[in-house]
């Protein structure tokens, strides 16, 4: 009973955070790709598509410093407080974006999203708090089932925001809101109190020195850290520009995007479910056979015509569930001996830095065609299954004792 309040705590706060974080998706495209002239399409004369390309851009480089953050933050200061006090802020972030949005103001609109995004890089912390607790084939499930409400989360918000953006532009935002702060009321509800912490070290001492990209010292991880870049920059084109291509190759609208994300994401969100049983064979073999199905779904979307285009969308959700499970679970058992927080923040903060190239990248490469950026993100998820097939690691996992040499 104990684990399964942990489990549904932990997979309700992914949902709710996701909602958050996945509204603006549908909305942004139209707002700076259909022609219509305002305040955000229009900032210092630039061109819409490098405006559109910041705006989704930025509110990955707060995630990218969040994750690196927050997962050792936790480990030194507790799960519980600090998911409190991200998602409290998280709300105050949304709430300012939608002011933004009303102003028409760019800059505002890109700090409000900054600012979200890192308080909105504690899913590593939900991550921490179920490989720690939990253990064998449970975790594995555990991990799955959390996959599966980040993935329903990105089916609820922007199909939340297609069935109320027609109310004003900012509603969904407003919603947003609400549901972080029921985040907040969640888990002061459910997770358990923590003893405090014996050690004197401030936050900057923690900042500083146990940030997730500190394990990069360690060459497994590094071997880890590449072909997750990789994977994750495949994945991360896909999110960032499927909608653009929607609209471009497709004449969708806000709306239209919404419907097609819920076909993707339910795909996503069943396969995530049946993703958390043990599979057969190595798990870096099975991980570089998702890779490759990344690959080729991101693929149909750049090169095939609309029809293999909308089939690569929905089914990109089988790879990338199966990827994401087999990844995490790996990485949970292998390396636990880093602080289990710092461990699912490097995996996450590899993700967030993959928005970030993909966002700098396709600012550039949708000027000429918005298919380059996402045959690019194919490439990249090949190569990273090329390079999980020919990885040989340590027989042996990495023990606490020689995690801190």
């Amino acid at each position: 009973m104990k684990n399964a309040l942990l489990i549904a705590a932990a997979c309700l706060l992914a949902l709710l955070s996701t909602i958050g974080a996945s509204l603006p998706y549908p909305i942004l495209p139209p707002l700076f790709a259909s022609g219509a002239a305002n305040g955000l399409n229009q900032f210092m004369g630039l061109p819409p598509k490098l405006l559109f390309g910041v705006a989704i851009m930025i509110n990955p480089l707060g995630l990218l410093i969040g994750s690196a953050l927050l997962g050792p933050m936790s480990d030194r200061y507790g799960r519980r407080p600090v998911l409190l006090l991200t998602a409290c802020g998280a709300a105050l972030g949304h709430a300012v974006t939608a002011v933004a949005m009303l102003l028409e103001s760019y800059p505002l609109f890109l700090a409000a999203r900054f600012a979200t995004g890192l308080l909105e890089g504690n899913g590593a912390v939900a991550r921490a708090m179920l490989a720690e607790r939990l253990d064998g084939p449970l975790r594995l499930r555990a991990i799955a089932w959390l996959n599966g409400a980040f993935h329903l989360g990105w089916l609820a918000g922007p199909l939340l925001a297609g069935l109320t953006v027609g109310f004003g532009v900012t509603v969904p935002f407003w919603i947003a809101v609400g549901a972080l702060l029921a985040v907040a009321l969640l888990v002061a509800l459910a997770l358990p109190g923590e003893a405090p912490s014996t050690l004197t070290t401030s936050w900057w001492q923690v900042a500083r020195d146990r940030h997730a990209l500190n394990l990069l010292r360690h060459g497994e991880l590094r071997t880890l850290f590449a072909a997750q870049l990789a994977a994750t920059c495949g994945v991360t084109a896909f999110y960032e520009y499927y909608p653009l291509w929607l609209v471009e190759f497709a004449g969708y609208d806000t709306q239209g995007i919404a419907a097609i994300n819920v076909a993707l994401c339910g795909v996503m969100t069943l396969a995530s479910l049946s993703a958390g049983r043990a599979g057969d064979g190595p798990p870096l073999r099975r991980a570089a056979c998702f890779a490759f199905g990344i690959a080729a779904a991101v693929g149909l979307v750049g090169a095939g015509g609309l029809w293999l285009g909308m089939a690569g969308i929905v089914l990109f959700g089988i790879p990338n569930a199966y990827y994401n499970a087999t990844v995490q679970n790996w990485a949970a058992e292998r390396f636990s001996g880093h602080g289990m927080g710092a461990v699912m923040g490097l995996l996450s903060t590899t993700f967030c830095l993959a928005n970030i190239l993909m966002a700098l990248a396709g600012s550039v490469l949708t000027l000429i065609d918005t298919r380059l950026i996402l045959l690019l993100g194919a490439g990249l998820s090949a190569w990273a299954g090329w390079r999980l097939l020919a990885w040989r690691p340590m027989a042996a996992p990495m023990n606490l004792s020689e995690a801190r040499k």
